[in-house]
């Protein structure tokens, strides 16, 4: 897809989910920015309803369908956070759909699809596998599908996130984001480069599953086992046929990969430093700017915080 047309797309989607979410902080980290000696804001994506970006791809899908699509019922495959988007959004569209998770899915994330309204079906072990066997169930069934990142729709409802962004912050010099299937850099990413081509796009990724840095590097996607790792929000492989592979080799300019203790360190130094959660992808994306520091020194740093949504299992293993 081009750039300019998914750009455009973006805008359209902005103004298009506007009444339903909400705009959402870019807060000045003095933390971060002492920490690094960059100028970091951080764009909090964890006070989002239902905690995460995810909704923003979630409605603009939904609102773009018809009334008559949306009666067929809706399906999706979620690590959780995409599925508690949707669920959301059909419990407001008065729609109804099934989310399905793999075994091992965040309790947490679980809690907050159902407790959005969503019928939550376990299927599989990696997400890769639990997209596969939401298609194929949605199109049995005759339902629709929607994938977390693998849409044009849900991609450009991501990349409203780089529209407030822009207009909170307008000169920004690097941004930093985790990736899993790339949704929300294909489209923050389209849109920032379009009114910015100077800003640095990294992606960051833990090295417990680091599908889409490899299959960058091999130009190819790969089909990779991933590992248990705290950032459950981006674990796990990339549909053969994902647009956003091209996104992501054309708008990342970088590729930052994170250890298990780093993610750790960056969500206990957040919730110390700004008393609130982050999960484990929002720790990929900050333990990434610390490992890329020294790039940007004085210079205006986005970190997208994307998302809260992390178990009090989980947290006890970390503080």
């Amino acid at each position: 897809m081009r750039q300019d047309l998914l750009s455009a797309n973006v805008v359209l989607a902005a103004n298009r989910i506007a009444p339903y979410i909400c705009e959402t902080l870019l807060d000045h980290s003095p933390f971060f920015s002492e920490l690094t000696g960059a100028n970091v804001f951080l764009k909090l994506e964890n006070l989002q309803f239902t905690g995460s970006f995810k909704l923003r791809g979630a409605f603009n899908k939904l609102l773009s369908m018809t009334s008559e699509q949306r009666a067929a019922g809706c399906v999706s495959a979620s690590s959780g956070n995409h599925g508690a988007a949707v669920a959301f959004v059909m419990s407001k569209l008065d729609t109804k759909g099934v989310i399905f998770v793999p075994e091992g899915t965040s309790t947490a994330k679980v809690e907050t699809i159902k407790n959005a309204g969503g019928k939550v079906r376990f299927i599989g072990t990696d997400g890769l596998d639990t997209e596969k066997f939401a298609r194929k169930y949605a199109a049995e069934n005759g339902m629709y599908y929607l994938s977390p990142y693998n849409d044009e729709d849900v991609i450009a409802g991501q990349g409203t996130c780089g529209v407030e962004i822009a207009k909170q912050l307008p000169q920004v010099d690097a941004i930093f984001i985790a990736v899993g299937g790339g949704g929300l850099i294909s489209g923050v990413g389209s849109f920032l480069k379009l009114i910015n081509p100077s800003i640095s796009v990294v992606a960051c990724q833990p090295a417990a599953s680091a599908v889409m840095t490899e299959s960058v590097k091999a130009g190819e996607i790969l089909e990779l086992q991933s590992q248990p790792t705290l950032s459950d929000g981006t674990a796990g492989g990339i549909e053969a046929d994902a647009i956003t592979f091209d996104i992501c080799r054309t708008v990342t300019d970088d590729y930052v990969i994170v250890s298990e203790d780093q993610i750790a360190e960056a969500i206990r130094q957040f919730i110390d430093a700004h008393h609130m959660l982050a999960e484990g992808a929002a720790g990929v994306a900050l333990a990434g700017l610390k490992l890329r520091a020294d790039k940007y020194e004085g210079k205006n740093v986005v970190v997208i915080v994307c998302g809260g949504n992390i178990s009090k299992e989980t947290l006890k293993k970390i503080i």
